[in-house]
């Protein structure tokens, strides 16, 4: 069997120069947002060089590998050449209370039914009560006094997060377990002040809007929740979470990089019935138009290889494999080839791959770009689903499948050996759009309604 560590070996790999964590800024752009200083005009970390396109293949893999739809291929030769460069995940204290979540109740949870139309009364109220104030735009902290700060307790009284007794006006202890629950209940990192412009953007999204996102998500709760029971895995697309759930409990929770707006996430129910190590990655026909050629034609304008440059091969209709320096990058033949990449570090897919049966060929999978996940917007994907920390996702789902625990698949990954292994026992699998949601705590979740299909309003899709 094919590895990449001895296929590699007397090569050399490039280093990795760090990657500059992505500030916020004015921009609403999903893409661009996530939890860092922006507020206060003080960036806290420190600035990373930065990437400049190396002549052999640049800065990590291409912004759209990582999975899409239609992904058949075929097989041939290996190729050589350059290895681009290599991301890790940004060590900061956002980044971990993100990538570190708290493992919560369920999204699919039956009780979440019941408590989804308890929190639509109780938003319904809020509405016909004239909704909560505007937060101002302005960064707010503990010690804060103003009355900036009594308007941001007014409108954490009214969703109920600010509790008990607190200053008016100052920013005390009070507002801040209010904020931590604020940011806990949508989907972004809990530190207790507000510091960032996806924080007000959520605080100001309209009561309307959010009671409008219940009352989507309760019918998509009420058509999937019935079916859940025993082991089965979420996506939900709009919180960028995966859940394994175990006895109606969450047994692990994952951030995850799911579509972007363009290219989204479809909602799937599945079955999970293959572990896929050390794959090929076949790319769709959709990323080949609208990238891979693009970036060929560029490459081939500076008299350079990107297929070698990103450890990839080319086949023709029938299969058979097309010498890298015969192909006319701005011919249009070139739209009816077949393209892979090979299995190795960089590779799109990462080291393993999590196959369910659907009529997208989308696929759950690892990623050489760790630092995605250190964002708090996470939609970025071509429509597959990369998930954080995936190799303790797969322990859990091969669990009922002799002869393999994590010790083993950490050790498929140091070997780059290629083994496809089949579930003993497949695990229902659901890819699901839910934006809000009760849960029977009492708590009230919203994710972004990041592809517009609640049909009320794009506010809830700008932070």
């Amino acid at each position: 069997m094919l590895s990449w560590r001895n296929w590699l070996r007397g090569g050399s790999i490039l280093a990795a120069t760090g990657l500059a964590v992505t500030l916020l800024v004015a921009s609403v752009q999903p893409s661009g947002a996530g939890p860092f200083q922006w507020l206060t005009g003080k960036n806290k970390q420190q600035q990373q060089p930065q990437q400049q396109e190396q002549p052999g293949g640049g800065p990590g893999l291409f912004p759209f590998f990582g999975g899409g739809r239609g992904n058949q291929g075929y097989r041939g030769p290996s190729a050589t050449t350059e290895q681009p460069h290599k991301s890790d995940l940004v060590d900061t204290p956002e980044a971990l209370l993100i990538t570190n979540m708290a493992l919560g109740m369920p999204t699919l949870a039956g009780g979440n039914i019941a408590a989804t139309k308890a929190a639509i009364q109780r938003y319904q109220a809020i509405v016909a009560q004239g909704g909560w104030p505007t937060v101002p735009a302005t960064a707010m902290k503990p010690g804060q006094r103003g009355q900036e700060i009594a308007t941001l307790q007014r409108r954490l009284e009214i969703s109920g997060d600010l509790v008990g007794n607190s200053m008016e006006g100052e920013y005390d202890a009070a507002v801040v377990a209010a904020v931590k629950k604020f940011q806990t209940r949508h989907g972004l990192p809990a530190t207790g002040v507000i510091d960032s412009k996806a924080m007000i953007e959520a605080l100001n999204v309209p009561a309307v809007i959010r009671l409008a996102q219940l009352q989507a998500s309760l019918k998509r709760l009420q058509g999937l929740a019935p079916n859940t029971a025993g082991r089965y895995v979420v996506v939900n697309i709009p919180s960028a979470q995966v859940e394994a759930v175990e006895g109606g409990e969450v047994a692990q929770r994952h951030a995850a990089v799911v579509g972007k707006p363009e290219r989204p996430t479809p909602e799937i129910s599945s079955k999970i019935v293959e572990i896929n190590f050390n794959p090929y990655w076949y790319v769709p026909k959709s990323i080949i138009y609208k990238d891979l050629v693009p970036k060929g034609r560029a490459f081939a304008a500076r008299g350079q290889d990107v297929l070698a440059s990103y450890r990839m091969q080319a086949f023709d209709a029938a299969g058979n494999p097309i010498d890298p320096r015969q192909i006319n990058w701005n011919g249009t033949e070139v739209y009816n080839y077949q393209f892979r990449q090979l299995p190795w570090e960089e590779n799109s897919l990462g080291f393993v791959k999590i196959n369910f049966p659907n009529k997208d060929s989308v696929y759950m999978h690892d990623t050489p770009l760790k630092s995605l996940f250190g964002q708090s917007v996470r939609f970025e994907s071509s429509g597959c689903v990369r998930v954080h920390n995936v190799a303790q996702l797969v322990a859990w789902l091969l669990r009922d499948t002799a002869g393999w625990n994590y010790q083993r698949i950490m050790s498929m990954k140091q070997s780059g050996e290629q083994l496809d292994v089949k579930l003993s026992k497949p695990v229902p699998v659901y890819l699901a759009y839910i934006t809000g949601w009760g849960t029977p705590d009492g708590q009230v979740h919203f994710g972004r309604d990041i592809y517009g299909l609640d049909g009320a309003s794009t506010t809830a899709s700008a932070y």
